[in-house]
């Protein structure tokens, strides 16, 4: 009888490029594609060693000389909401959640282009067309779905987020929403909601992407009680946000062979260090 033993994935890192979050810096990213019949088992075990999913790549930022950007998370059941976030709640219970298949619309992309201009007019995605946008929301070898939060007042859409499932919780991909509700704080909605969606399904997790203690952009991901950020190869409880503050010392990260060969793939084998 003839056996196909599984072929590990290839990985590779990018050329550097200034780093959107510490002035001054470069960054570059470890990744590698995701597809086939093993994607969504590759995805969910890699997503547990803090890479996160772009399209068809997962990676996992791997900087020469720095090691601030921390995957994060939110443990379920740790969770309580604050006042504040207890108040967010309440101002938007007008809102319907409606989770569809990844699938593109000129709503979503309408919405999408006023929250660029308002938030990141400069920023990496300030040029995205609506083919590029529709790559984004489509193009997913794994559980993906779009969640849409609309006004049932209005039947306006208010946010949206780009929302893969995993075995273990939801990651929020990407997320954007309605620049001119300022007072909503929608985007700090569509988190809390997202808490909900995973304790409905059972899941102990919502992923949040990466987490730069001190960076003003991301402060407010240490906001959420059960926080918990990956550092050292496992994840730790976030008790105090400054025990997490920025490590920038050239000897802070691992070489890239040593790197790889500490990730461990779905069934348990560790990768070796030539497949770089």
């Amino acid at each position: 009888m003839r056996h196909t033993l599984p072929i590990a994935p290839q990985f590779y890192v990018t050329a550097p490029q200034p780093c959107p979050y510490l002035p001054g810096r470069m960054e570059r990213k470890l990744f590698t594609a995701l597809q086939g019949e093993g994607a969504q088992r590759l995805n969910d075990g890699l997503s547990k060693q803090g890479f996160r999913r772009s399209q068809n790549v997962l990676y996992r930022p791997s900087c020469a000389d720095c090691a601030a950007c921390l995957s994060a998370r939110i443990n379920v059941a740790e969770f309580s909401p604050s006042k504040s976030q207890r108040r967010t709640i309440r101002r938007n219970a007008h809102l319907r959640r409606r989770a569809t298949s990844p699938w593109a619309t000129e709503e979503q992309y309408s919405l999408f282009r006023r929250y660029l201009a308002s938030r990141h007019a400069t920023g990496g995605m300030a040029d995205m067309d609506t083919f590029e946008f529709a790559a984004m929301v489509e193009e997913t070898p794994i559980r993906t779905r779009v969640v849409e939060y609309t006004d049932s007042e209005t039947g306006d859409l208010a946010a949206v987020c780009l929302t893969d499932i995993f075995d273990d919780g939801v990651s929020m991909v990407y997320s954007f929403y309605d620049p001119d509700q300022p007072r909503a704080s929608l985007g700090k909605y569509v988190i809390l909601d997202h808490i909900d969606i995973a304790r409905e399904n059972d899941l102990p997790y919502v992923y949040l992407g990466y987490w730069v203690p001190g960076s003003p952009k991301m402060d407010y991901k240490a906001a959420y009680a059960g926080l918990e950020a990956y550092v050292g190869n496992r994840w730790q409880k976030v008790r105090d946000p400054a025990d997490f503050r920025t490590q920038t010392h050239p000897l802070v990260n691992d070489p890239i062979s040593e790197q790889v060969a500490n990730i461990a793939l779905p069934d348990g084998r560790p990768l070796r260090p030539k497949t770089v």
